[in-house]
């Protein structure tokens, strides 16, 4: 059979399957209750695990017929973007079922408990720390720059169990239950105005041992995965997409979807805004500046060299390979073109770039583009971070010097208090 066969075949199969049950007056969560136990949902998870084990090929025939019908896709944000791969690739069967279904239904919202306010970019030098009691985890310690901290149901946390080996081999990885005492979200205002972001404070929070996702003390590849995975997101748009169809799982579901994207409403100033460019050149008379002109012309060439990036990227995903180095390399040329377009907004609007509020350039858009740009090159990865993965897996140098990696972690010297 050829591959033409078998996508025709399986378009048909899904237009049977929603011709029976796509029902657009159904309740969202009762449709993507079906969604869930049918396999359509997530076409590329195994058939044991709410999928239909299909290659992102054939995934990308039933998204277009889900497109066509109108029919609501599985729910969006960190949870189907981020923890659900890295259970299906990580969690023990008893995590994958308890965990995995309320994900793709939209019932438990996650969040990334991976980054402290003590160790920086050095994302293994965390000092939370989770001790065992019995047959659950006592954790204490604080997390930072976490997205919608205050409406997850758990959090992927990173902490240490183990003090006495090396920084990488101590750290467990949990899925943590936000909603209990020992949990507190604080948000965090940002230059910008916005409040994307939380710090959250752990103390003696609680976790089941059956929570631990990979082994214990094995925390690191764990992580790995999860952040091969976050950077593809820049291949990527992480917001959700409004769905097309009428009715009311449509309408309920564009609702959750619009509520979900007020987090990222300053993405698009966060990278930087390039598409605006030409005509703000245009409307500031900057349009026959030949430094302005050349600049832009470096800029547009830097988009489509990270588009064509991108689309490789896409077909190493539609072949069935793993995220890989690629996403750090998308990383930076996202950050190089965020502070690209912000030097060509400054430079066409002048003084004006410093004012805020509807009277000011762009409404105000101008000026979060300058505030809101270098969050960028920190968020997901800093750019020195990315820079050492392409440098060590791609082009195959040597390892950064570090004196920490071979010793007891206890014994190394940190920003943070030890007990």
């Amino acid at each position: 059979m050829t591959g033409a066969d078998v996508a025709m075949n399986l378009r048909h199969d899904v237009e049977s399957w929603l011709e029976q049950w796509w029902d657009p007056e159904r309740p969202l969560r009762e449709w993507r209750g079906l969604l869930a136990d049918s396999g359509w949902g997530c076409p590329t998870w195994p058939t044991e695990w709410y999928g239909r084990g299909l290659s992102n090929g054939l995934a990308a025939v039933v998204a277009e017929v889900f497109a066509e019908v109108g029919a609501v896709g599985p729910a969006a944000g960190a949870g189907m973007a981020l923890a659900a791969p890295t259970i299906l690739e990580h969690g023990s069967p008893d995590a994958r079922r308890r965990l995995l279904r309320p994900i793709v239904t939209g019932e438990d919202k996650w969040c990334q408990l991976f980054s402290e306010p003590g160790n920086g970019s050095d994302l293994a030098g965390l000092t939370t720390r989770a001790e065992r009691d019995g047959d659950e985890w006592v954790v204490s310690g604080q997390k930072v720059w976490t997205t919608g901290a205050h409406l997850a149901a758990f959090g992927m946390l990173l902490a240490r169990t183990n003090w006495d080996v090396p920084k990488h081999r101590g750290i467990t990885y949990f899925a943590l239950p936000m909603r209990q005492s020992g949990v507190e979200a604080r948000p965090l205002r940002q230059m910008n105005g916005r409040a994307s972001f939380n710090e959250v404070f752990l103390t003696e929070a609680r976790v089941p041992h059956a929570n631990v996702i990979g082994e214990a003390g094995g925390g690191w590849a764990v992580a790995l995965a999860t952040l091969a995975h976050e950077r593809g997101l820049a291949t990527a748009r992480l917001a959700a997409v409004p769905p097309r169809g009428q009715g009311r799982t449509a309408r309920e579901a564009s609702a959750e979807a619009a509520e979900y994207a007020k987090t990222y409403e300053w993405y698009p100033q966060r990278a930087g805004r390039p598409d605006l460019v030409p005509s703000q050149a245009r409307a500031t008379g900057k349009d026959g500046d030949p430094v302005v002109r050349q600049d832009a012309a470096r800029l547009a060439a830097l988009e489509r060299v990270a588009r064509w990036n991108v689309e490789r990227a896409r077909a190493g995903r539609a072949a069935g390979r793993p995220p890989g180095p690629e996403g750090s390399l998308a990383k930076l040329c996202g950050s190089e073109i965020a502070r690209a377009a912000s030097r060509l907004h400054a430079a066409m609007t002048g003084a004006g770039a410093m004012l805020s509020g509807p009277a000011s350039p762009l409404e105000g858009i101008v000026a979060e583009i300058i505030v809101s740009v270098p969050a960028g090159s920190i968020a997901g990865g800093t750019d020195e971070v990315q820079h050492n993965i392409i440098g060590e897996r791609v082009l195959g140098l040597p390892k950064e010097p570090q004196v920490d990696v071979d010793v007891p972690f206890r014994e190394v010297r940190t920003n943070v208090p030890r007990r």
